[in-house]
């Protein structure tokens, strides 16, 4: 069965850049993980499984498309695989911490079949400008579904 990742979360980085990872998450990710540039400045964490499928359906797509060619190439480039340690924990490598502009406090937010790891002021302030917006965007995106 496919992880489904839920919830927030809020532990810290180290001065190395690591974290440790949710302890509800860590089975799932036990076998490795793929970090990368998310959407809307977080780090997206996938399971290795789950990113090859992600990178089996891009490999698929026409490469003369520029669009898609530059997704392939940005998603790819900073795109790290690693197993976490023993004790739960991961590195997020500092082109990925500048990204997502992570200094200490971060949220690693459960988005379905991936995490994301925000900087927790930044995550803060998307859920207080998107909560007006829920209601709409579920009903655009989500009719029949729940």
């Amino acid at each position: 069965m496919e992880p489904l990742f839920l919830g927030t979360h809020t532990p810290r980085l180290d001065e190395k850049g690591r974290l440790f990872l949710p302890a509800r998450f860590r089975d799932d990710l036990a076998d490795g993980l793929v970090m990368t540039k998310g959407q809307d400045g977080c780090v997206t964490v996938w399971p290795v499984e789950q990113f090859r499928r992600v990178a089996d359906s891009m490999a698929q797509q026409v490469f003369t498309d520029r669009q898609r060619r530059t997704v392939q190439r940005l998603l790819m480039a900073d795109a790290t695989s690693e197993v976490p340690d023993r004790q739960g924990r991961i590195t997020v490598p500092p082109v990925l911490r500048a990204h997502a502009g992570l200094e200490r406090d971060v949220a690693v937010v459960g988005a379905n079949k991936r995490l994301e790891i925000w900087d927790l002021a930044r995550w803060e302030a998307f859920q207080a400008e998107s909560a007006d917006d829920f209601e709409r965007l579920a009903e655009e995106v989500l009719p029949g579904l729940l």
